[in-house]
């Protein structure tokens, strides 16, 4: 991993919410550096997701600035919205009368990828998750787990510097959870970033660098799985899970 001293993106999230005055999230910094792999990580209701849409614009009350690596934004509605990055979302969003394929013929348009490229692309990831045989069937009719896979391969077919991730692990199988992290792994030595959201603290652990835990609106940790142990006092052999249950359950039970 090449991390340098500039982040490929930064976001200083002053508050996000639903309205003025009502924040769900206040003072939150997330930097991520190329070909890291960064967890966002909290219980249910902490702000994971406002956060996640708040930096892609669909929130509507947002204060904040985000800056590339490249290049300064100074927003106060700041968006990672471009071709730049890929954003997976937790509930599949898919088009009832598009097949799988025409769902990618899309996705492939508006990433500006020649037809060469994509087909390569797209046929590769199809075979990986195992659905090049259901590319001219309708994604809406799929179960749970093969429409995650469809937003994974969209997500995949367009090779950005950053993804976006909200809970990837949940409704797939084994097997294709095995793929993705393959894939990510993939990304990584090409110099692509991730920061996810889950509540699968097992595949966390395995699978990134480092950790942001967000509680009661605002970072209650963050740092390396060491630099987390230690914020949470926890031994030196702590799994992820027991610091988390530590500084979000234990202490809200303190006196």
């Amino acid at each position: 991993m090449e991390n340098g001293d500039v982040p490929l993106f930064r976001a200083d999230i002053e508050e996000a919410g639903y309205e003025p005055g009502h924040p769900i999230v206040q003072d939150v910094t997330l930097t991520v550096h190329s070909g890291e792999r960064v967890g966002l990580l909290g219980p249910n209701g902490a702000g994971k997701s406002t956060l996640m849409k708040g930096m892609l614009g669909q929130l509507p009350h947002w204060k904040g600035k985000i800056a590339w690596h490249d290049e300064v934004e100074k927003s106060s509605k700041g968006s990672l919205m471009s071709s730049r990055i890929a954003y997976i979302p937790e509930h599949p969003i898919l088009y009832e009368r598009m097949t799988l394929w025409e769902h990618l013929v899309l996705a492939a348009a508006a990433g500006g990828i020649p037809e060469e490229v994509f087909r390569e692309r797209a046929e590769k990831l199809l075979r990986r998750f195992r659905l090049f045989a259901s590319k001219h069937e309708y994604p809406f009719k799929f179960s749970k787990g093969m429409q995650q896979k469809t937003m994974l391969i969209i997500g995949f077919l367009l090779q950005p510097e950053l993804y976006l991730v909200d809970e990837p692990f949940i409704g797939l199988d084994p097997g294709a959870v095995m793929e993705l992290l393959d894939a990510l792994e993939e990304e990584r030595s090409r110099g692509a970033a991730v920061l996810l959201t889950t509540h699968v603290l097992d595949s966390a652990e395995r699978l990134c660098d480092r950790f942001v835990l967000v509680h009661n609106g605002g970072v209650a940790a963050s740092g390396t799985l060491e630099d987390i142990r230690n914020i949470a006092k926890c031994g030196a052999e702590a799994r992820l899970f027991d610091c988390f249950h530590k500084l979000t359950y234990l202490d809200e039970e303190q006196p």
